[in-house]
């Protein structure tokens, strides 16, 4: 087991502060690239698997997490997350890796491997999209609609848009509606499922709804037949957010991608189908990037870990 951990901040140029934390040892190194208003927790069991044998970077973008928003509040969108992983990168000391993205992290890996593409050895894309995503949001154009609306309401009153977003996601309603409409609560926990409403509820929502804005009018679709790197794409049938024919067309324009779609899982995949999806990225590293992730050490008959 490899028990390596560091956690630290990074003083970017413009005044940002990023946190990030780095776990395990080994190359390539595994770089974990979080969904808006996250901060970590569709990782909670993918990091713990890789760090076995890999060193594994995760980071909390501007304004996320315990990484702090720049001084000039127009420094937000995708020209930035790119410049601020590319440091971290160097932070972290991994020269190349494997780029993870999950739901607007699969904008960012993208996007990165437009502008970095000698540091990306391999993408494993989850639950998101090439872009545009106020587009295709429930299979509907509605956020899109309203977004301008409400994207007003929070410039303008900031205080009063943090504490109702912070009063509504602090009730096991707002658990109980995302379990009942947008995931499958048969799959899912919701100790699982607390620490993003946890941080969502405590995040700028003029950080959340600028963010949002820039990935609004971000696509990577014109990159997508340039991608050059072995590519695992993995979808949830059921998912509302991000819904899995994005992920069929990605697989389609992506050379050589490879797609894999999970009956009944949605947008939170990864916590959902833990061991398959494992299992999944495990042969992706094997057969087309010769990387090993070894399945833990068996215990001898009657041994195992005491419930905590």
């Amino acid at each position: 087991m490899n028990h390596y951990f560091r956690q630290d901040y990074l003083r970017v140029p413009d005044g940002s502060s990023l946190y990030f934390q780095v776990l395990g040892e080994g190359e390539p190194g595994m770089v974990l690239c979080d969904g808006l208003g996250c901060d970590g927790f569709a990782w909670k069991y993918l990091t713990p698997y890789l760090s076995r044998q890999h060193r594994v970077l995760r980071w909390h973008y501007r304004g996320h997490g315990r990484s702090g928003r720049p001084e000039d509040s127009r420094r937000f969108g995708m020209l930035y997350t790119c410049e601020d992983l590319d440091r971290l990168m160097d932070a972290a000391e991994v020269k190349q890796g494997i780029i993870f993205g999950h739901s607007m992290g699969v904008q960012v890996a993208l996007e990165f491997h437009r502008r970095y593409a000698h540091r990306v050895r391999g993408l494993v894309l989850i639950c998101g999209s090439y872009g545009n995503p106020l587009d295709t949001f429930h299979d509907s154009t509605y956020l899109k609609r309203v977004f301008p609306v409400l994207r007003h309401l929070v410039e303008r009153y900031p205080a009063r848009a943090a504490r109702l977003i912070h009063s509504l996601l602090s009730t096991d309603l707002a658990m109980q509606v995302a379990l009942s409409v947008e995931l499958n609560r048969d799959l899912i926990s919701k100790a699982d499922l607390a620490p993003y409403f946890e941080h969502l509820a405590r995040m700028d929502p003029v950080v959340f709804v600028r963010t949002l804005d820039s990935l609004a009018t971000h696509t990577a679709w014109d990159h997508l037949p340039h991608v050059d790197v072995p590519t695992l794409i993995i979808a949830g049938e059921r998912d509302k957010f991000t819904p899995s024919w994005l992920s069929r067309k990605m697989a389609e324009h992506i050379p050589g991608a490879e797609l894999m779609l999970v009956p009944l899982a949605t947008h939170t995949a990864t916590l959902e189908y833990r061991e398959l999806i494992e299992l999944r990225i495990e042969r992706f590293l094997r057969d087309r990037l010769g990387v090993q992730v070894p399945l833990p050490p068996r215990l001898p008959p009657g041994e195992g870990a005491t419930p905590s």
